[in-house]
């Protein structure tokens, strides 16, 4: 049994990291029949547990508690990391279909009135809030009222952040509820023009960024200041369910279970704030 369950920690591992290894959209397209992809393709479409999810699950947690159930189960879990603007769609049309699905609460509220989730398997995960990160080694400054943060931020060179024109729900929160607010008027926050704001901050772009935490966390070169104060709302509330195109349900539905465990504690460390 030891042998099988090291076996199968090592194929979820292997899945994860080719699946979840995005290159450029050219570049995509260039490798799609690499004997990388190729694999990746296989062991996912392989896999007893299918999930799909946005950024901000994958990166609070979500690869260590599938290596972790992977090894307690021997089951195998792959995992698709998919964009928020087209999660949705990819969800409706990806083949093989995921059995586990993450979704903002909102539009996994519409995919189930539509149908789209297995009943009674639609659950809160949790929330994942907006921060501010500095460089690794800077002074964190005191950013727990609004008029505080939004002095630290005008007083800054360039406050680094997320695109929405690519539609990141992360890029829109960060927009809509700070940047456009007439509190932030006259702050510099440019767009990172490859990857996420705290992506850009730890290449040495701009002097702070304003990320969603799970997102900020896996960085060494920046820190976490603090998350945004809450009165801006500035966060995302998320959920899982079991797709109704899932190959696995039974499967997935334990995984599901597993995830929301009160006692883990990863996802906390990792920058996501389970719902009690």
């Amino acid at each position: 049994m030891r042998r099988i369950h090291e076996s199968s920690f090592a194929v979820v591992l292997l899945t994860l990291f080719l699946i979840a290894s995005r290159a450029p959209a050219r570049a995509q397209v260039r490798n799609a029949q690499s004997p990388e992809a190729l694999e990746a393709a296989a062991r996912y479409a392989a896999a007893d547990i299918r999930v799909m999810t946005p950024g901000v699950v994958y990166n609070a947690g979500l690869l260590d508690l599938a290596a972790a159930y992977t090894k307690e189960t021997g089951k195998k879990v792959a995992i698709t990391l998919v964009g928020m603007g087209g999660i949705v769609k990819a969800v409706k049309t990806a083949n093989p279909p995921a059995d586990v699905i993450m979704l903002p609460f909102e539009l996994m509220s519409t995919l189930s009135l539509d149908g789209g989730v297995v009943a009674g398997s639609f659950m809160p995960l949790g929330r994942s809030e907006m921060g501010l990160a500095v460089p690794a080694g800077a002074p964190h400054p005191d950013i727990s009222t609004v008029e505080k943060l939004a002095n630290v931020l005008r007083g800054a060179k360039a406050v680094m952040r997320s695109n929405p024109a690519g539609g990141s729900m992360v890029a829109r929160v960060i927009e809509d509820k700070v940047i456009k607010r007439p509190e932030f008027a006259g702050v510099i926050s440019p767009v990172s023009t490859q990857g996420e704001g705290g992506q850009a901050l730890a290449r040495g772009e701009g002097d702070m960024a304003i990320q969603a935490i799970c997102e900020i966390l896996p960085y060494k070169q920046i820190e976490l200041v603090a998350p945004l104060p809450r009165e801006l709302a500035a966060w995302i509330d998320m959920s899982t369910a079991v797709s109704a195109r899932a190959m696995h349900r039974s499967d997935a539905l334990a995984f599901i279970k597993y995830l929301l465990r009160p006692e883990s504690t990863v996802w906390k460390t990792k920058g996501l704030e389970r719902f009690n």
